[in-house]
């Protein structure tokens, strides 16, 4: 857990945004490591209100919403910490994450960050198996998003949700409003009902890739709705068991995708593995390297060995970046594989794990930390690299419908 944004524990007073936390609470971290880099942070996470996706659902859903149905619940873990930083409390009482003005001031003003990629963090609808009730809430939750946030700030860029459960459906969400400007990105979650690369989801990365969007994969929902279990050996016992092994998930779809030949029916495709590690990329490349070259008839499709396929499109956020007593053996890990073309800065903001830029930046050798910190990212989202912000969405275009109602008898979407 990086110090830099351990959260206060217990007692009436706690803090509120904008203060510091106490030394005592957090040993020094490296001072200046980011300063004069250009920052994009490629994880933050925020809370639409709920009543405006309400409005934005058609019926029958609406009333469904209303009566408390979110999607497939949680995993039922227990976190001491809770997930929201307890200092990010405004002094109204909400908190950032719920406010794109106060996101705005309070983290991206505050650490220089040139452009921020907005991913909500809980969308339990993605992993329920009632597909097309999973894909009204992505709709309506993608118009509050594309509406309510991302014009807010020049700075703002957004990750559109879809549900892998029925690719075809998310396909068509991708296709409605993928080429709003400012959208650089589709969200799944890493708990899916197989692996990635099978070709199950071929329609999803076909529609991002016709719209020129990247695909990333974030946690949360391993063992919820149709994950079926957190791990390949069943269902941990603790929050602690749980978060430790989520970098497992990451692993198997990785190999999956490269090893079935994803990259070379999707050649556009840029994948990213959102919140999952990295020091564990260039053993896990390493292993695939050695038995692809005894077992290439397997899969007769690969051209290339998978790490030069892996460094040519797959992308990885560096929160939670892995901490060693050593801090220097981070830096040598980080040189065992490509990390300046590979990994990407993200704080996780404002969740009690979160990454600072100057922590993250003192992990990675010093000849990465442009790249690593906001270059990469630019690269991947096609982004300004003066960092200027100078294109962003505007409110809903004319030509974007809206969530389709329910038009068949079985509740599809026409």
């Amino acid at each position: 857990m990086t110090t830099s944004m351990l959260p206060l524990s217990g007692g009436p007073n706690l803090p509120v945004a904008g203060d510091s936390l106490p030394s005592a609470l957090r040993p020094a971290i490296p001072s200046g490591a980011a300063a004069g880099l250009m920052i994009v942070d490629c994880d933050i996470h925020f809370t639409p209100d709920a009543k405006a996706i309400e409005r934005r659902l058609p019926q029958p859903w609406r009333t469904r919403w209303q009566s408390g149905s979110r999607g497939a619940g949680g995993s039922g873990y227990w976190n001491p910490n809770g997930v929201i930083r307890r200092d990010t409390r405004l002094p109204d009482g909400r908190y950032i994450d719920t406010d794109p003005h106060a996101m705005a001031a309070h983290h991206l003003d505050r650490h220089g960050i040139a452009y921020a990629i907005l991913n909500l963090a809980a969308f339990t609808f993605a992993v329920t198996p009632e597909s097309d009730w999973g894909a009204a809430i992505a709709s309506a939750t993608n118009d509050t998003i594309l509406e309510d946030w991302l014009p807010v700030d020049p700075r703002f860029r957004v990750s559109i949700l879809v549900s892998p459960v029925d690719p075809v459906l998310a396909a068509r969400e991708i296709r409605r409003v993928g080429r709003t400007p400012g959208v650089v990105q589709v969200l799944m979650p890493s708990a899916t009902p197989m692996a990635l690369g099978r070709r199950f989801f071929d329609p999803i990365y076909e529609a991002a890739c016709e719209c020129g969007l990247a695909v990333a994969v974030h946690p949360g929902f391993e063992g919820v709705g149709v994950s079926l279990q957190a791990t390949a050996v069943g269902q941990p016992g603790s929050y602690l068991e749980w978060h430790t092994s989520l970098s497992g998930t990451f692993q198997a779809h990785l190999v999956s995708l490269i090893a079935e030949g994803t990259f070379q029916r999707h050649p556009a495709l840029r994948f990213v593995l959102v919140e999952g590690g990295v020091a564990w990329l260039p053993a896990l490349l390493w292993r695939l390297d050695k038995n692809w070259r005894a077992l290439r008839m397997t899969a007769p499709w690969l051209d290339r060995p998978p790490s030069e396929i892996a460094a040519d499109h797959v992308r990885m956020t560096t929160q939670p970046i892995e901490e060693a007593p050593n801090p220097d053996h981070v830096r040598q890990v980080m040189r065992m594989f490509p990390a300046e073309r590979m990994a990407m800065f993200s704080s996780d903001f404002p969740h009690w794990d979160g990454d600072a830029p100057d922590f993250t930046a003192a992990s990675f050798p010093p000849e990465m930390r442009a790249r690593v910190m906001g270059l990469t990212a630019c690269e991947v989202y096609g982004l300004d690299p003066a960092g200027t912000g100078v294109t962003h969405a505007v409110a809903r275009p004319v030509d974007r419908p809206g969530p389709a109602s329910v038009t068949t008898p079985f509740g599809g979407y026409e």
